[in-house]
């Protein structure tokens, strides 16, 4: 037996390419034209979340050639395969926003399954919209083979006919560029790779890497739950706060946590959030897009200030192999622009997002207050079960200034699925309202969202949550400076309108939502569906 005979004995590809029992499967390999050396190589699954359901994901199928050059002149065979997205830009503002969050984690299934199901030895993803990027990221962490990801991005302007100039990602730091700058801060991401815009040369060139460097990770046998440790979790909050990022990666981040065993909850998230100054001055909050700050730099530019002022852990393994602190080591920071600041000379002291908790979230939530001047609001409540009727009250103006919209029965349960609310809270700032109102929801928001909007308020309405509670007229105080989101009731008060509460029957009794609403846990622990990590016996990869 040669040397690389006894190395590929030990993969999981040997289930299906290795001994005689496996001709059938063979047989299979064959008919779709690989030659028996390619049979007997490593096999390097190259996931594309490509479709014509938006620009985001137009791009990923010709990158991924580019991957699957990389894998094949590094000495493996890549198979290529798709999985399915739902585009929030489309979904949004109907009821097909409902199918959004739960696509999240069909990406993570279908990813694993064909993983799984074919014996892959390694992963390559390509992702470039909300829900997929963070799916993506799961089912590595999940699978634990070796893996790198790769996203696709895009500039926007703001008139609907240009508004997609191109292929890729919404061009701000919405949810998309947010998990973006996550993957190369977590590590699972080369360096440069994530912020460079789709149609850019340079993206083939990062994917050809890309496949190369998947091969060196499967001989080193260096793996996701190598690279997602708590630090390197950590290391993904301090970039979202610090580029006011999407609040959505408060869910994201536990559950890509969740998958590799590690408890790292929204409160876990809020404390890296308080702690980090916000210093990249991207929209919604700011002046600039993901485009301009990898023109100036890119994400490791970003990194390099938060390294050095003490705000990254420079020790966390990465997929190149190296830390985080040696891949940033050449990185020499750009005195030639105002997209990034300096940490030490921040936009603001603490994150552009801010964790939340009081007598009506003892679960939590969140807050986006990049590029709010006022952190403090107290209303009266005024109450709506699901985001279609607060949206009709705000076309036809029956809300009051200084009120505090509450939408509710929009949780992971409830909803089901935890829709945005980017309808409502777009009417509202059209109406130039954004600062003179509130709202909260326990649904999510987009990360395009302005104002004073806070979501993921836990525990949901749909299990007696105290949100389920509240009657119009109640007094909610809102303080994102101490990080406190409290109604003037009393406890005696809550726990009588709560004998009262009754749960609500569903419109959702069968198919796909009402499978998730059944298994869905808690915004608080990133509204996953499956135990996790944490109670597994023996992962895939070590089969």
């Amino acid at each position: 037996m040669d040397a690389k005979t006894s190395f590929n004995r030990r993969l999981p590809s040997r289930h299906v390419t290795e001994g005689p029992e496996r001709a059938p499967h063979r047989s299979y390999l064959y008919a779709m034209g690989l030659t028996t050396e390619q049979i007997h190589q490593p096999f390097v699954g190259v996931a594309s979340c490509w479709n014509e359901a938006a620009p985001c994901n137009i791009a990923l199928m010709r990158q991924a050639q580019a991957v699957k050059k990389g894998v094949a002149s590094a000495g493996g065979t890549a198979r290529e395969f798709c999985t399915i997205t739902v585009t929030d830009g489309i979904a949004m503002g109907h009821d097909g926003m409902r199918s959004s969050l739960p696509s999240r984690e069909c990406i993570a299934d279908s990813v694993e399954l064909t993983v799984r199901g074919h014996a892959y030895d390694a992963l390559v993803g390509l992702a470039g919209c909300d829900k997929s990027l963070p799916g993506m990221m799961m089912a590595m962490v999940r699978l634990n083979v070796p893996s790198i990801f790769i996203m696709s991005d895009e500039d926007l302007d703001e008139i609907e006919r240009v508004a997609c100039p191109s292929a890729g990602a919404c061009g701000a730091q919405f949810t998309a560029n947010t998990m973006a700058t996550v993957s190369e801060a977590i590590g699972l991401a080369l360096p440069y790779s994530a912020g460079a815009p789709a149609p850019y040369e340079i993206r083939d060139a990062f994917c050809m890497t890309a496949g190369e460097k998947v091969m060196d990770l499967i001989a080193s046998n260096l793996r996701p739950r190598d690279i997602v440790t708590r630090k390197a979790l950590e290391n993904a909050a301090a970039v979202v706060a610090a580029s006011g990022g999407s609040t959505n990666a408060a869910l994201h981040l536990p559950a890509i946590a969740h998958e590799a065993g590690i408890k790292f909850d929204l409160f876990d998230v809020a404390e890296i959030f308080k702690k980090t100054p916000y210093v990249a001055d991207l929209k919604p909050g700011g002046r600039y897009v993901a485009k301009d700050m990898f023109e100036v730099g890119g994400i490791p530019l970003l990194m390099k200030t938060l390294l050095d002022n003490g705000f990254l852990h420079g020790d966390c393994i990465t997929v190149t192999g190296r830390t985080i602190a040696e891949n940033l080591k050449s990185v020499k920071w750009n005195p030639h622009q105002d997209v990034v600041h300096p940490a030490d000379k921040p936009i603001t002291v603490t994150g552009g997002v801010v964790g939340l908790k009081g007598n009506l979230a003892p679960e939590g939530a969140i807050v986006k207050v990049a590029g709010m001047s006022n952190l403090r609001f107290t209303g009266p409540a005024r109450c709506f079960d699901r985001e279609e009727d607060a949206f009709d009250a705000v076309q036809n103006r029956t809300y009051r200034e200084g009120e505090v919209i509450v939408i509710r029965y929009e949780g992971p349960k409830g909803g089901p699925g935890m829709r945005e609310m980017l309808q409502t809270t777009a009417a509202l700032t059209g109406q130039g309202m954004g600062g003179k109102i509130a709202l909260i929801t326990d649904g999510r928001f987009s990360g395009a969202t302005r104002g004073f909007c806070i979501g993921h308020v836990g525990p949901e309405a749909a299990i007696g949550g105290p949100i389920a509670l509240l009657q119009d007229g109640d007094i909610i105080e809102i303080d994102a400076v101490d990080g406190t989101l409290n109604v003037k009731l009393s406890d005696d008060e809550l726990a009588q309108r709560k004998t009262k509460w009754r749960a609500r029957a569903t419109n959702h009794t069968s198919g796909a939502l009402w499978k998730y609403a059944q298994q869905v846990g808690p915004a608080v622990d990133g509204a996953v569906t499956h135990p996790g990590g944490a109670h597994e016996k023996q992962c895939y990869a070590d089969i």
